[in-house]
């Protein structure tokens, strides 16, 4: 690990943060500032639980190929719902969830019992990480995932990825290094096949992957309002690094939805084939009933484009949503930039 003193730490942040123009989705293209080059197509026979009909996007330098739509571990099922929703999922060629709290692991432990080789389980341990200012050594983090794995029934997850502070704001570069330490040393004893962090900072995300180069996966907000910084923007780091990235409140904490069925259905389609044109972030929205499962698969199947019909009813849909984020979350507001 490199060595850096706090005068070298605040510099290179600075610099960071002033960064250099990496283009703008200046008439809706979403792809000028995100995409990657095209992928060869990936032998089936290597990707796990591969469905035909599903689509896979490679994660970065893991060299995982995972759904284009995964399972995010924020939701309101029960065991039974959840354990039913995953079967379902594991049909249609979804095999990726993210759990990031120890009774989501739990739970999706639980319900992947008998077949965990069909899905990549990646989780946090978010009470008992770095937000909390006792879990900021390597060795108490490391404790942690220990706990974890423990009482989750598992001797390893696919992707250890730490909990950063939030909602903003940034760690110490003494912090940052420990992180970086616990993560290396878990996966060099073979807790962890791969890792990463979550962290709801623009910057901190991109100092922490350009400095490190052992972060592999990254996970932060992005919304249908997101779209590429005119400077600084992150998805030119996130290529150069090689770093997979996975999108976490899709649906911006609910305010996407009206509480009509098939207007809520017809949004979250809308919202997910919006990231997913971005050939960068994969969606990992949260799950509750097994109609909203069947609807994110049908959103990959559909064409990413939108007409100039759906354009405008995205546009409408997003000035309703800034209207109707809660107080608690209007911390996304700062995520219209990425």
């Amino acid at each position: 690990m490199k060595a850096m003193n706090r005068r070298q730490f605040v510099g290179d942040t600075a610099k960071a943060a002033a960064g250099l123009a990496a283009g703008a989705w200046a008439a809706g293209d979403l792809r000028a500032a995100s995409a990657s080059a095209p992928e060869t197509a990936a032998d089936p026979s290597r990707i796990l639980n591969y469905n035909p009909q599903m689509e896979y996007r490679r994660l970065g330098k893991t060299g995982l190929m995972v759904s284009a739509v995964c399972l995010g571990g924020h939701t309101r099922c029960n065991q039974k719902e959840r354990t039913e929703i995953i079967s379902r999922a594991i049909d249609l060629g979804i095999n990726y969830i993210d759990a990031c709290w120890d009774n989501e692991v739990k739970r999706d432990a639980r319900a992947l019992k008998g077949r965990r080789d069909r899905m990549y389980l990646a989780l946090s341990h978010g009470a008992k990480e770095v937000r909390n200012e006792n879990y900021r050594t390597a060795k108490k983090l490391l404790q942690s995932l220990d706990e974890l794995l423990r009482d989750s029934g598992q001797e390893y997850t696919d992707l250890w990825r730490i909990t950063c502070l939030e909602p903003g704001g940034r760690h110490t570069f003494n912090t940052a290094c420990e992180i970086v330490e616990a993560l290396t040393t878990a996966k060099k004893q073979g807790k962890a096949r791969h890792i990463g962090f979550s962290s709801h900072d623009r910057r901190w995300i991109k100092f922490m992957i350009e400095y490190f180069p052992e972060i592999e996966v990254v996970c932060f907000p992005f919304t249908t309002m997101s779209k590429a910084a005119p400077r600084d923007s992150l998805f030119p780091a996130l290529k150069k690094c090689d770093v997979g990235a996975f999108g976490i409140k899709p649906f911006a904490a609910g305010s996407l939805f009206t509480g009509n069925r098939e207007e809520d259905l017809k949004r979250a389609r809308l919202a997910l084939r919006y990231i997913l044109y971005t050939n960068t972030v994969i969606p990992i929205p949260g799950i509750n009933r097994m109609e909203e499962l069947e609807n994110a698969v049908l959103a990959v199947r559909e064409r990413r484009q939108f007409d100039l019909k759906e354009q405008a009813a995205l546009e409408q849909m997003n000035r309703e949503v800034w209207a109707a984020l809660p107080g608690d979350y209007q911390w996304l507001r700062r995520w219209e930039y990425v």
